[in-house]
């Protein structure tokens, strides 16, 4: 029983730690624009592909 006045507090501060790190995110704009990050993902696969298809490319005309 003596333990539950150590692990009720303990988790109402876990709580509040969680409350406060994800109301930081919020204002530090981490969840403003999530559809330009797949996006992203997306564009760098593309820029790849046309890079690796740059490089055979010029290797075929060097031979």
């Amino acid at each position: 029983m003596d333990i539950l006045y150590m692990l009720i507090p303990l988790s109402v501060v876990l709580v509040f730690a969680v409350i406060g790190i994800f109301a930081w995110a919020l204002n530090a704009g981490q969840f403003d624009d999530l559809e330009r990050e797949g996006e992203r993902i997306l564009s760098a696969d593309e820029t790849a592909a046309r890079q690796a298809s740059a490089n055979v490319d010029s290797d075929q005309s060097r031979q």
